[in-house]
């Protein structure tokens, strides 16, 4: 059965490759990639050209609920389920660097991160968990005893536990709470017949926009390839076991 995927914050970095990813499998699956300027994605939009009837671009703004609404709706209309979703779209902070210290923080900063990197994420789920629903099982190991599985992109500086320099306010304190949504959404979601496995995972240190003011000292630079080609051999590993967990690009499980 054909796999539909659809993938929050795909215009670049790694969300435009887990599309690519996606897409190269085999020749039926489909992804439905969303972004907020569809317009001005252009890698995406080519990569649309090369497979257009397996790639679908919708506008949404993830900070939008009625943006999310209507993606939903013509989801529904159009594919009837869902298999697999990945919130990927993240923000390290308005200003592009994290905070240094206390001086630094602004309630307009923690207010637009948390916006996308944590509320966004939730309010995804509240729609689209009733077509995980439906999904076809094949996205984990079988047997997987899920239908769906949801995938949020979290980060390592989220872990309180690991937090041993401080600093980056808005971004650790975003995804601290967006690991606490997944584990939330794991426990409602992995009620009745129809399971969601629902997990966070951390992608490493990864060449993207996001990360790139940060490489120096890093002592593993990722690849956006060699990333998603790690983050999805563990999402193919998935069972309905995993749901609730927190694990890194090679299956390490972190602790919250």
């Amino acid at each position: 059965m054909t796999t539909i995927s659809l993938i929050q914050g795909a215009s670049k970095g790694i969300g435009l490759q887990f599309c690519r990813s996606l897409l190269s499998r085999d020749s039926q699956s489909v992804v439905i990639a969303t972004c907020r300027s569809p317009d001005k994605a252009s890698e995406l939009l080519k990569l649309q050209s090369d497979v257009p009837n397996r790639l679908h671009i919708h506008q949404l703004d993830v900070t939008k609920t009625a943006d999310i609404e209507n993606v939903c709706n013509k989801t529904t209309e159009n594919c009837g389920r869902l298999d697999l979703l990945i919130n990927s779209a993240g923000m390290l902070h308005p200003s592009g660097k994290g905070e240094t210290s206390l001086r630094d923080v602004t309630e307009e900063g923690l207010s637009q991160t948390f916006a996308t990197n944590t509320i966004g994420p939730l309010i995804m789920a509240k729609y689209f968990a009733p077509l995980l629903k439906k999904g076809n099982g094949d996205i984990g190991r079988q047997p997987s005893k899920h239908t769906g599985v949801l995938v949020n992109m979290s980060a390592k500086v989220g872990s309180i536990t690991d937090n041993g320099l401080g600093g980056w306010y808005s971004y650790r304190l975003s995804k601290a709470a967006l690991n606490m949504t997944t584990k939330n959404l794991s426990i409602e979601l992995g009620r009745g017949k129809n399971k969601i496995t629902c997990i966070s995972l951390h992608p490493g240190t990864v060449d993207t926009d996001l990360s790139r003011p940060y490489h120096k000292g890093v002592p593993k630079l990722f690849s956006t390839e060699e990333s998603i080609r790690m983050m999805l051999e563990v999402i193919d590993s998935l069972s309905i076991e995993d749901t609730g967990k927190f694990f890194t690009y090679d299956r390490t499980e972190l602790s919250f």
